[in-house]
């Protein structure tokens, strides 16, 4: 039988949609199951979007520009300019998700064997895109006693190396919610420039910023015009996950031209979810204004619960939507896998994101899960009850006392 690569065997395992197979299997025995593994949102996506589908009349759906339609990059232009951010059509190429653009960006930037350093615990799948490139994901740990703070520079600059070409951060950030300050971004920035690295921020958060404070992009230090790349996507600010449209800026011209020929490999965007991402741009204000106070208030609720279960800690996240939680157990995975498996409270119980999936460092994480609070807060009720009786029942050797 022929070989699987080697990249292949050492691609990872979602953390996120590992133990979907575990959750089918528990729907079929009748249960209801929460998913908080998962930012898949229960908000309404704006009608606006959609308005280009009822009125298609074409015949046929033909491809697009490899950057994306002009229509909507230059709509995208307008959007990055009313955030007072130097952004121009030509700034803008369009990919299949964000996820294409991060892919895109790491190939264009890094060669086999290069280093990528970034905070973790960080979004799963930034391992898988390093693999797949064949670069190497150097982390610098954040922890969740300090609510997943940006480490200090000197932890940053004892890591770079002659093979080190950029730092990866996501802001806020996907899995700890942490947002990131002015000042923090601008000793990144600092760092970027002084070692002429890369600075990729995966700013598809940048609308859910909560208690009043401001999302900042790593896009306002002019200092590094050239060395900014920003990946953006349609799938959680307009609730559109499956339309699989998300955008890379950057002022760099040799880099715009090696990403585009990464685009015309995979010919074009979505043709169909540009008409629906452009048309999205048209929602009002009071759309984003009440989704934020709705997913402040879902914070609130999950944060302040789960903090009342005997060896939980929770720290508050200032940005998107996710969580992460230490829990009282050795091996969340397991206990994940028993939440699905073998354990139910009055006909549900929940799905949760075991934690270790987001770091890169061995043996991290393995007492934490990722919680997306994308559910109305009747259903997190729910499943914060599920948690807090299966954390009770669970098996005793799974138990340990926090800090052990």
């Amino acid at each position: 039988m022929p070989a699987i690569s080697r990249k292949g065997q050492q691609l990872p395992a979602s953390p996120i949609r590992k133990l979907v197979p575990l959750a089918e299997e528990a729907r079929r025995r009748g249960l209801k199951v929460y998913h908080l593994n998962i930012g898949q949102p229960d908000i309404s996506s704006p009608p606006e979007a959609f308005r280009p589908l009822k009125e298609f009349s074409q015949s046929f759906v033909d491809y697009s520009h490899s950057a994306g339609n002009m229509s909507y990059r230059q709509r995208l232009a307008e959007y990055y300019q009313s955030l007072g951010l130097p952004v121009e059509a030509h700034d803008i190429l369009v990919t299949t998700g964000g996820s294409e653009a991060l892919m895109f960006t790491i190939m264009s930037c890094l060669d086999e064997g290069d280093e990528i350093i970034i905070p973790e615990p960080f979004y799963a799948n930034y391992n898988s895109f390093s693999v797949a490139s064949g670069c190497k994901v150097v982390p610098v740990n954040s922890r969740i006693e300090e609510g997943f703070a940006l480490p200090p520079l000197s932890e940053f600059e004892r890591l770079i190396t002659p093979r080190t070409k950029a730092i990866l951060i996501c802001n806020p950030s996907n899995p700890t919610g942490y947002l990131y300050s002015l000042e923090e971004l601008a000793t990144l920035a600092s760092i970027v420039e002084k070692h002429n690295l890369w600075l990729i921020a995966d700013e598809v958060y940048r609308d859910f910023v909560y208690d009043g404070h401001k999302h900042h992009s790593i896009l306002e230090f002019e200092s590094i015009a050239e060395q900014a790349v920003v990946v953006d996507s349609v799938s959680k600010r307009f609730n559109l996950c499956g339309v699989r449209v998300g955008c890379l800026i950057t002022r760099n011209k040799d880099l715009q031209a090696t990403v585009l020929r990464f685009l015309q490999a995979r010919l074009s965007p979505p043709s169909l979810g540009q008409l629906v991402a452009q048309a999205a741009l048209d929602t009002p204000p009071t759309y984003f204004e009440d989704i934020r106070r709705e997913y402040e208030q879902r914070r609130n609720f999950i944060v302040e619960r789960l903090n009342t279960i005997p060896g939980v800690v929770c720290p508050k996240p200032g940005g998107a939507f996710y969580c992460m939680v230490r829990l009282p157990v050795a091996n969340a995975e397991d206990f994940c896998k028993f939440l699905l498996q073998d354990f139910s409270y009055h006909g549900c119980t929940v799905m949760l994101a075991p934690a270790a999936g987001f770091y890169a460092t061995p043996q991290k994480g393995l007492d934490q899960v990722r919680l997306a609070y994308v559910l109305k807060k009747e259903d997190l009720a729910v499943a914060a009850d599920c948690l807090e009786e299966a954390l009770k029942v669970y098996p005793t050797h799974g138990f340990h006392s926090p800090g052990d």
